[in-house]
C-alpha cells in the first residue's frame, strides 16, 4: 500500500487521507442494530415502513448491504459484529449478543431470522442464538441454503447439495 501511495499524486494521497479522517470522525454504529451509519438511528431503523417485529441477525455490516440489494426484505437487522469462534477466543461477550437478547425480549419482536454465514462458526453461532432466543418464546428461523441459480450439480459441494435437499420446496 505504501508503494502504491507513493506512485499517486500528492493531491490524490491527501484526498485519501481526508476520506479516512472523515470516515473515522463521521461513521459510527447504529445504537439499535449496530450497522454502520452516519446518523443514529440508521436509515433502516428509522424507516417507519420497515417491519420492526422481524429482526434479521447477520455477522457483519456488509451482510446488511448484501441483503438490501435484493430489495425483498422489509424487516430490520441486528449486526453481531462477528461470529462465535472458540479457537479465536470469540465468545458471546465479544459480540452484540446481549443487546440482541434485550431487544428481542423487550417486546415488539415476533420473529428473529438468523442469517449467519453457512460455516462451522456461523452454524455454531446460529445454534447458540436459537437456543437463547427460543427460551424467550420467540419464533426463530434460519435463512435457507442450497443450490444457487445458475450453478450445476457437478460443481456444488456436498454441504450445498445436502442443504438444497433439506430445504427443498414444493413446485407450485
Amino acid at each position: 500500500m505504501t508503494f502504491d501511495l507513493l506512485r499517486q499524486s500528492t493531491d490524490d494521497a491527501l484526498a485519501l487521507a481526508d476520506a479516512i479522517r472523515d470516515l473515522k470522525q463521521n461513521v459510527k454504529h447504529c445504537s439499535q442494530c449496530f450497522n454502520v451509519t452516519e446518523a443514529d438511528p440508521c436509515s433502516i431503523c428509522a424507516d417507519p415502513r420497515r417491519d420492526g417485529s422481524t429482526v434479521l441477525v447477520v455477522e457483519q455490516p456488509n451482510d446488511v448491504m448484501a441483503i438490501e440489494t435484493t430489495g425483498t426484505y422489509r424487516g430490520v437487522y441486528h449486526v453481531l459484529m462477528g461470529r462465535l469462534a472458540a479457537l479465536d477466543g470469540i465468545g458471546p461477550g465479544e459480540l452484540n449478543v446481549t443487546s440482541l437478547l434485550e431487544r428481542a425480549r423487550g417486546g415488539g419482536v415476533r420473529e428473529v431470522i438468523i442469517g449467519t454465514n453457512p460455516t462451522l462458526e456461523g452454524d455454531g453461532t446460529a445454534l447458540y442464538l436459537a437456543e437463547q432466543l427460543g427460551q424467550a418464546g420467540l419464533t426463530v428461523s434460519r435463512l435457507a441454503r442450497g443450490m444457487a441459480t445458475g450453478s450445476s450439480l457437478q460443481t456444488a459441494s456436498k454441504a450445498v447439495l445436502a442443504d438444497a435437499l433439506e430445504d427443498r420446496r414444493p413446485v407450485q
